[in-house]
């Protein structure tokens, strides 16, 4: 019996299947995403331990080689979380609050600068738009608020969310030597080792992605800082924290608190010191991108610049600002997820006697066993 031919060309079959699979995998990445936003309340407070626990990894593995008890030496690193991020924050407001007004008035003097030389909009007046600016606000955050017991219930929600984000931290720390024991458990059979390099891969670029954000940004704080000081840039110290903030908002963040430098110094300095402060950032801006961020973060998962802006809207869209900062860090861990999976179906790593993957020449080793890393992936 002759064989029947087939209905579709073989193009038009094989095109057909990927779009089955494009489909699947969109429709699961919506639910995912909507599980996530529903259920936000208690996502945010993971994620944010999962960032504090891959920050604090390597001092809790200092601890732990220095034969502490493994609570011990979680709670010692939370403790100096806590003694960190309190002390940066109040430098940051303070010098955010002390040189607030200054700054404010600066900006608003270089938009009536930018008026009066551009000749815009003709009788356009920075005070009427600060007003109608003014007025925007309070009309659509007293929308939002709901007064002042839903100001007080924010605030009652970021201190939970940052206590619990705090208490999953210690118990991440704790617990990471059990980590592996549980992939290998709810892992289907056979595949164990994989997840376990999947998720050590995806941890791994988390914590380079934030060892290496936190030394960058507080390298481009310093000497944005140090050069407005020197050009005598009113509010420099406060400019500079808000540029330590802005980086762990990849290029946008350093291109709004650049700008505001920028701004700032053309309304107290004039136009000569507004040139020189912008030759600062970019500088900073040119060491950050071909000397930094190639030496410090050349062990992690390097991301286009244009990815990075799509994870950025996409996490704005989300989740606002929270988004913003969570998207970088995800998507690194899933482009280090999707790299170990290359690697291992083109046979590009082989595995050794336990089933792990050496790893990409260059690239820093998987933990050993004895000393996981502090998720335990």
């Amino acid at each position: 019996m002759p064989a029947s031919k087939p209905l579709l060309p073989d193009g038009a079959r094989r095109a057909a299947a990927w779009c089955g699979v494009v489909l699947l995998v969109a429709g699961v990445a919506a639910v995912a995403i909507w599980l996530v936003v529903a259920l936000k309340t208690a996502v945010t407070p993971v994620l944010l331990a999962l960032l504090g626990t891959a920050l604090l990894g390597p001092v809790h593995r200092w601890l732990i080689a220095r034969r502490l008890n493994r609570s011990l030496a979680a709670g010692l690193t939370c403790a100096a979380l806590v003694a960190v991020v309190g002390g940066a924050g109040y430098i940051v407001v303070t010098a955010l609050v002390d040189s607030g007004d200054q700054i404010v008035r600066s900006l608003k003097d270089a938009g009536q600068w930018v008026v009066d030389h551009l000749d815009i909009g003709g009788n356009t007046d920075v005070d009427s738009l600060a007003d109608n600016a003014r007025n925007l606000v309070e009309k659509f955050g007293a929308s939002a608020a709901g007064g002042l017991l839903s100001g007080i219930s924010l605030v009652g929600t970021l201190v939970a969310t940052s206590v619990l984000a705090l208490l999953l931290t210690f118990f991440f720390l704790r617990d990471s030597d059990r980590a592996v024991d549980l992939a290998h458990a709810v892992a289907p059979r056979g595949t164990g080792d994989l997840v376990e390099a999947m998720g050590r891969r995806a941890f791994e670029a988390v914590e380079g992605f934030m060892r290496g954000t936190t030394f960058i940004a507080l390298i481009d704080a310093v000497c944005i800082t140090v050069g407005l000081l020197i050009l005598d840039v009113p509010g420099a110290v406060g400019l500079g924290a808000l540029v330590f903030v802005g980086a762990y908002i990849p290029y946008l963040g350093a291109f709004l608190s650049g700008a505001v430098a920028v701004l700032v110094a053309l309304a107290d300095r004039g136009f000569v010191i507004a040139l020189w402060a912008l030759g600062v950032v970019l500088a900073v801006q040119v060491l950050e991108g071909h000397v930094l961020q190639p030496v410090i973060q050349s062990r992690t998962v390097q991301m286009h610049p244009a990815m990075i802006m799509i994870a950025l809207t996409a996490g704005a869209s989300v989740a606002g600002l929270m988004g913003m900062l969570l998207a970088v860090p995800m998507c690194a861990a899933a482009f280090g997820v999707l790299g170990e999976l290359r690697r291992r179906s083109g046979g590009g790593g082989a595995a050794g006697p336990s089933g792990r993957d050496p790893g990409p020449p260059g690239g820093h080793p998987s933990p050993s066993g004895d000393n996981p890393s502090p998720s335990g992936v």
